[in-house]
């Protein structure tokens, strides 16, 4: 089912919303699906293109952006734009719009009014970035790893074969790659990545404010 929100507007810089860990926690794995091996290059996009939303918000469906320095209010969508490809966080003036349904990350590429295209966040498993995070992209089939969901308004990833220890914690690296933070949120921070949390916006339209 699609995951409603009530009418909630984010739009003040604030503190951080995740948690910092004084010492590490060790990531825990307990099946044996959970993770393959430690991913070298980054996936980079091809395949199904859509038309787009537009900048106007559709029903039912979110922007997605993140609250801190050095990404406040970059938003989240797929490059290249409504394509299969990496998830990055990049301008006020290309974001995608998003919603979470049934634990799937979906992200729409239809024109508004056609019959709705969808893309699907999915989860690496192998590893990057020194075996702490997972990256996400988008696929026209749905994700296998893991479930998606709203921590009031921060976007959480979840999966009973990992503990993290913070579920809306993100990574943001070169590229303005996004990916899952397995890690401890402000803590040894991997090179050329920033520790983000990404929250839901349900403005008419984006800003950079």
């Amino acid at each position: 089912m699609i995951e409603n929100r009530p009418d909630y507007s984010q739009c003040q810089p604030g503190a951080p919303v995740a948690t910092t860990a004084a010492a590490p926690t060790t990531l825990v794995t307990t099946t044996a699906a959970a993770l393959t091996g430690t991913g070298s290059t980054p996936t980079t996009g091809t395949g199904t293109t859509g038309t787009g939303p537009g900048t106007t918000l559709q029903s039912g469906y979110y922007w997605i952006r993140a609250v801190e320095s050095p990404n406040f209010h970059k938003y989240l969508q797929s490059k290249p734009l409504y394509t299969t490809g990496p998830a990055v966080m990049g301008d006020y003036t290309t974001a995608g719009q998003f919603q979470v349904v049934d634990g799937q990350l979906v992200q729409l590429i239809s024109s508004p009014g056609a019959t709705a295209q969808l893309l699907y966040g999915i989860v690496s498993t192998q590893t990057y970035n020194n075996n702490q995070s997972l990256q996400l992209t988008f696929s026209t089939t749905k994700n296998s790893y893991g479930t998606f969901g709203w921590q009031g308004d921060g976007l959480t990833w979840s999966t009973p074969g990992v503990s993290r220890p913070n579920s809306i914690a993100w990574y943001v690296c070169t590229g303005q790659l996004l990916y899952i933070n397995l890690g401890n949120y402000l803590y040894n921070t991997p090179s050329g990545c920033a520790d983000e949390t990404i929250h839901y916006y349900n403005a008419a339209t984006t800003n950079n404010k």
